[in-house]
């Protein structure tokens, strides 16, 4: 790792703390602050790492940019969950994308594959029967999402690379946590939720570098 993609993602930290911070006493303004900020670094760093491939560094900007839409929608005073959850499924479409011009192993595809579907199937379907009861409009576009990061964590797999399987599996762990609180038990989303989102979005940045 460089100088500076090492310097930037040092900054990424700290405002990642910074938000986790805001979930923990409520500051709406360092929220704001923070959240943003902390995935526009990491697409900053994925620009400036020692990259394997450009064309999956490429992707995987595009995916984190795609990302920070999605931050932005989700919290907003007025929470635009589809809007925010299109966001990401277009941003995982862009992780899936990054693996297969870098990429992937048949084989390892298979192995992947045999775990994800056996945890997120279940998962998933459970979730989606929640959102058609509780927010019925919701429920396609959850069903979607849930095919396309299960899909992009089979990619993950697929990769080889162990900082990409972590951190795929991080933030589908993430947003399956907003999902239940969302769709399944009404509370507020825990701070578990952006640790785990932080973490996977920096090990799929970091998966980058030769």
């Amino acid at each position: 790792m460089n100088t500076a993609t090492a310097i930037v993602l040092a900054f990424a930290g700290v405002f990642a703390i910074g938000n986790w911070v805001s979930r923990v006493n409520g500051s709406q303004w360092l929220e704001w602050t923070t959240k943003p900020t902390v995935t526009a670094l990491l697409a900053a760093a994925a620009l400036t790492l020692d990259a394997r491939d450009g064309a999956a560094r490429a992707w995987f900007v595009a995916a984190l940019v795609l990302s920070l839409a999605g931050d932005v929608f989700l919290m907003l005073p007025r929470e635009q969950f589809v809007p925010g959850l299109a966001s990401f499924l277009l941003a995982h479409v862009a992780y899936i994308v990054g693996f297969v011009v870098s990429g992937v192993h048949a084989g390892a595809l298979v192995v992947a594959a045999v775990p994800v579907v056996f945890a997120l199937g279940p998962l998933g379907v459970t979730l989606v029967r929640a959102a058609r009861r509780t927010h019925p409009s919701d429920a396609a576009p959850v069903a979607v999402y849930v095919v396309v990061i299960a899909g992009m964590v089979v990619c993950a797999g697929g990769s080889h690379r162990v900082a990409a399987i972590v951190g795929a599996s991080l933030f589908a762990l993430s947003d399956a946590t907003i999902a239940w609180t969302r769709f399944m038990e009404r509370r507020p989303r825990p701070l578990a939720i952006m640790v785990l989102y932080h973490l996977g979005q920096a090990g799929l940045v970091v998966s980058l570098i030769k």
